[in-house]
């Protein structure tokens, strides 16, 4: 798969024109779609390194087709969005999106983080490369495991979205280390960006519900007021 394929699902005209050419100004093949369902047609069939994704689009929204994906694949996805309402993003984020950005956004903004999550998505892959040094922490009864990119609880598989699995393998890798949220957003998603950190509560709080099952594990993650987060066990 090239590291630099993007597919862009977008009904807007005008703007799947400008970012597919700013995208192939910057080195990218870049594949467009204008229509849900051909855009999860090109997904399957392209396999592309990242998709930009339109939440209202024909046929098949944008919701629908990373529901899909997810279920299919681990191929980063960052959706596009004309509503500013925190519900939209969530539930984007719910479903496995990796990131999101509101319309109307800067080019050079949406760019740079497709550029990072790139960066974030081959630093990983190098990284499972390299697991068998440390390839798996424990909590309690919580198991991480870096190599196969799992984690199980009490010795059953826990069910967890890509950067749900990245965010909890960062903190079980330093435990009893205090992360900022900026600092959790440019470690698990690739970027700095002030202003997204409710992104990282909204995953503090998914993890917090699934490892609840276990006592052990129930409150692992503290939170460090005026800080962030950290993992203790």
């Amino acid at each position: 798969m090239p590291d630099r394929s993007v597919l862009v699902v977008e009904d807007e005209e005008n703007l799947l024109e400008a970012l597919r050419y700013n995208l192939e100004r910057e080195g990218y093949q870049v594949h467009t779609a204008s229509d849900g369902g051909e855009g999860l047609e090109m997904a399957r069939k392209l396999n592309p390194s990242l998709i930009l994704l339109d939440i209202m689009l024909p046929t098949l929204d944008g919701f629908e087709i990373c529901r899909i994906l997810r279920r299919e694949s681990e191929v980063p996805i960052l959706m596009l969005t004309a509503k500013g309402e925190e519900v939209d993003r969530v539930v984007g984020l719910e479903l496995g999106a990796d990131d999101y950005i509101t319309k109307p956004f800067s080019i050079r903004e949406l760019v740079a983080r497709v550029r990072n999550t790139l960066r974030r998505t081959k630093y990983l892959k190098d990284d499972q490369g390299v697991a068998g040094e440390r390839p798996s922490h424990r909590i309690g009864a919580l198991e991480i495991d870096l190599n196969s990119h799992e984690a199980r609880l009490a010795g059953r598989p826990l069910s967890l979205k890509p950067k749900e699995f990245d965010l909890l393998a960062l903190l079980a890798s330093n435990k009893g280390r205090a992360f900022t949220r900026d600092q959790i957003l440019e470690k698990v998603w690739g970027y700095d960006y002030i202003g997204q950190t409710r992104t990282v509560d909204v995953y503090i709080s998914w993890l917090r519900e699934k490892l609840q099952a276990d006592p052990s594990t129930a409150r692992c993650i503290v939170t460090i007021r005026g800080v962030g987060y950290r993992l203790d066990g």
